[in-house]
């Protein structure tokens, strides 16, 4: 019982008037995976036509049995006294396994028919999160200064776009889903591949966090083939897989952050914009330190200049340095978060004690308080500096 690929001259002669019964499906769209197409009495006789279209799979049943199946193209002519020809296309090896081992569980089906499955890929699924998504978003990193280290900002992300997918294993695809329907539409399927392509994309937002990658969370819409390689590779779709169907295509289309992540994000760039300003008035407040330590007028003279533009700056070096050299109100002045603290004023610590260590009259002027080259800490003896260990004798 097979198929025999009817010569395309057949198609307009003489041969066409011996077919029995011409058995065909109209083009199945987006929307039918699979359609059973059959005669009036439900039974194929000998040298009826089978014609299958580009896009098409062809499997003929009887009795809950794989008769044959093709997915090349074409007319065929049914003849049952030949053995299964099975016609390669696309699924050759597939349909010989099916052949051998599909029996719906021990099911009779008592009529003659043919299945046609849609071999195309079935495009414009949307998927979206129902909730924000957590996110490690390493363009914009945590200092940690205990440690030394970078983390990622942790944010919360929801994702929109759209996926196609396309029926690989029409065997694994019949038994597990489709059955013998009469018609199995596309709907009945896709709110269940929906959860779980959300799923597989939550995986692969994991991987995108991790320190191999660190993907920025507003570059993710342009991070397709990235994410279509992590899902492959990390087989996340196994579930859909496991359905005899596979992703082809995989497209996010806009990333929104949710209201406290956009909060932190807005925070992170003023505390980041705040440093380089601060950065800059460091710079300039050190020099005048190492100036008025070397001011041949008097170390005093020059530091009085150094107040004056403090005062310029609107208090923001003052602050830096009071907060370095007491812990305790840089502690209390440190209400709002700010991934930056206190850089400024250690830089300024160092340029000040450098400025004082190296000028014994601005030493004398300043009472003859040493301060530790590494760390600025004021110290009145001892030969070690009491908060990093630095010697100082």
């Amino acid at each position: 019982m097979g198929l025999i690929k009817a010569a395309v001259a057949a198609v307009g002669s003489t041969l066409h008037d011996q077919w029995k019964e011409y058995i065909r499906c109209d083009d199945l769209g987006q929307d039918i995976l699979m359609k059973r197409v059959t005669t009036p009495n439900g039974i194929i006789s000998k040298d009826s036509a089978i014609q299958v279209a580009p896009g098409q799979v062809a499997v003929i049943f009887q009795n809950g049995q794989i008769l044959d199946a093709t997915a090349e193209e074409g007319i065929y002519t049914f003849d049952q006294s030949t053995t299964p020809s099975f016609f390669a296309g696309q699924f050759g090896a597939v349909f010989k396994e099916m052949w051998g081992r599909f029996t719906y569980n021990g099911g009779t089906f008592k009529e003659q028919a043919v299945f046609y499955i849609n071999a195309k890929e079935i495009m414009d699924n949307k998927f979206g999160t129902p909730a924000p998504i957590p996110f490690q978003d390493w363009s914009h990193p945590i200092p940690n200064q205990m440690t030394g280290s970078m983390s990622p900002l942790r944010v919360e992300v929801k994702c929109f776009g759209k996926y196609t997918f396309k029926i690989t294993d029409p065997a694994i695809f019949m038994s597990r889903i489709a059955g013998t329907a009469d018609e199995y539409r596309k709907d009945e399927l896709c709110e269940q591949m929906r959860s779980e392509v959300i799923g597989a994309f939550q995986n692969v937002l994991n991987e995108l966090g991790t320190t191999e990658h660190k993907t920025p969370v507003l570059e993710l819409p342009s991070s397709t083939d990235e994410i279509k390689k992590i899902m492959d590779e990390k087989i996340f779709d196994q579930p859909i897989r496991d359905r005899g169907l596979s992703i082809l295509g995989f497209v996010v289309e806009s990333v929104t952050l949710d209201e406290d992540s956009e909060k932190k994000i807005d925070n992170y760039e003023l505390s980041s914009n705040q440093f380089m300003q601060q950065g800059t008035l460091t710079g300039a407040y050190a020099n005048a330190v190492q100036d008025a330590a070397n001011n041949e007028a008097g170390a005093m003279n020059g530091f009085l200049g150094v107040g004056m533009m403090n005062m310029a700056s609107g208090g923001v070096m003052g602050g830096a340095a009071t907060n370095a050299m007491n812990p305790q109100v840089a502690s209390a002045n440190t209400q709002a978060y700010d991934p930056y603290a206190n850089q400024a004023a250690t830089q300024l610590n160092q340029a000040q004690a450098a400025a004082v260590n190296t000028n014994p009259q601005t030493a004398s002027n300043m009472g003859n308080t040493a301060f530790c080259p590494n760390c600025g800490t004021p110290s009145k003896g001892g030969n070690f500096c009491t908060n990093c260990g630095t010697k100082l004798k």
